[in-house]
């Protein structure tokens, strides 16, 4: 790539990154004014405002509570927008493939049974009560991304065969927890339903706080092997002769983007096709270099999922519907799109 090209490339960056943050700004205010109870625009900035110099806000004011309390969830939107984004940026680039997303492991799968079981079977250790779901939900994903590792490897360690695994492993966990919910009479199902389809309803600080910094860590140590991702894509021989030990930096590549959607899920449950939008739309932007994607689907991925939550909380208020709903409506007509103009060209 010549010097020219170079800079375009990061000057198309700069404006999708400027764009992006101040959009996304836009996006939070407007998240913050709107849901059960309406609060201005222009109020929102001035409580905003409040809550910035008092570093915190004044629990006599009903709205800057009420604010506090929003900004709560889009810290953890954030957190999820970004993680599950450059989790399928990364897989897309490992398995070549851009119609694969994050799940592709099998970890929604297997975070769902964790959290079903955790949530019918009333588990709740009394220190770390509020953390019982996600916890179990983590442990769930992390036990099905390794049975995924281990088929694949077993079947030959291709990239179709950890797609495959993925999907076998995927579909058995689910069979296992729909009996479960069939089978179940307790009130508590409907907790398991609205985690299953994603929702950010009953998040606090310290769960948003924990999803924030676990992913930006995770994102920056992925993005620190951009250029590695890069020569992926030419192909695993090709990879070889330029001196990339491919099989660590595969293994080593899904066990952080593993870990990185197992802690997007564990907390507000599954929401499907960002993955795969937010990748595909940064790449049609930015272009395929990962240095570029990367930063570029950090920032469009917390705008898509801040707009989706936003519709999820005020469409048919003051019932909120599940966030992942809302990514599936526009998700699934995206994925058709792919697979009709795309997917001729991947063979895995």
């Amino acid at each position: 790539m010549n010097n020219t090209m170079v800079g375009k490339a990061k000057a198309k960056l700069l404006m999708v990154l400027t764009i992006g943050l101040f959009s996304l700004f836009f996006l939070l205010v407007v998240s913050w004014s709107l849901g059960a109870v309406d609060i201005p625009f222009t109020d929102t900035l001035g409580y905003l405002q409040n809550i910035i110099v008092n570093l915190g806000p004044d629990l006599s004011v009903p709205n800057e509570r009420i604010i506090w309390d929003r900004m709560v969830r889009s810290v953890a939107v954030m957190g999820v927008g970004i993680g599950l984004s450059v989790s399928g940026v990364v897989m897309q680039a490992l398995i070549r493939n851009p119609l694969v997303d994050p799940y592709v492991t099998g970890i929604s799968s297997g975070a769902a049974l964790g959290a079903t079981l955790s949530i019918l079977a009333g588990v709740a250790i009394i220190p770390l009560a509020e953390f019982a779901t996600p916890v179990a939900a983590f442990i769930g994903a992390t036990v099905a991304f390794f049975i995924t590792m281990a088929l694949a490897e077993a079947t030959g360690g291709r990239s179709m065969n950890y797609v495959l695994s993925g999907v076998i492993v995927g579909i058995a966990i689910s069979s296992f927890t729909t009996i479960l919910i069939v089978f179940s009479k307790d009130q508590r199902l409907h907790n398991a339903l609205f985690w299953l389809y994603g929702s950010f309803s009953y998040i606090t600080w310290i769960e948003s706080v924990l999803i924030i910094l676990t992913v930006m860590v995770l994102s920056m140590i992925l993005l620190l092997f951009a250029r590695e991702l890069n020569v992926i894509l030419l192909g695993d021989e090709h990879a070889r002769h330029l001196g990339l030990d491919v099989k660590r930096f595969k293994t080593i590549s899904i066990l952080l983007v593993s870990v990185l959607t197992a802690v997007s899920v564990a907390f507000c449950g599954i929401i499907g096709f960002l993955g795969l939008i937010v990748p595909h739309s940064a790449r049609m932007l930015v272009g395929g270099d990962h240095r570029l994607l990367i930063p570029a689907s950090m920032v469009l991925g917390t705008n898509v999922l801040l707009v989706a939550d936003i519709f999820a909380r005020i469409l048919f208020r003051p019932v909120e519907l599940p966030i992942g709903a809302i990514i599936s409506m526009v998700g699934a007509p995206f994925f058709i799109y792919l697979m009709i103009k795309r997917g001729k060209e991947y063979g895995g």
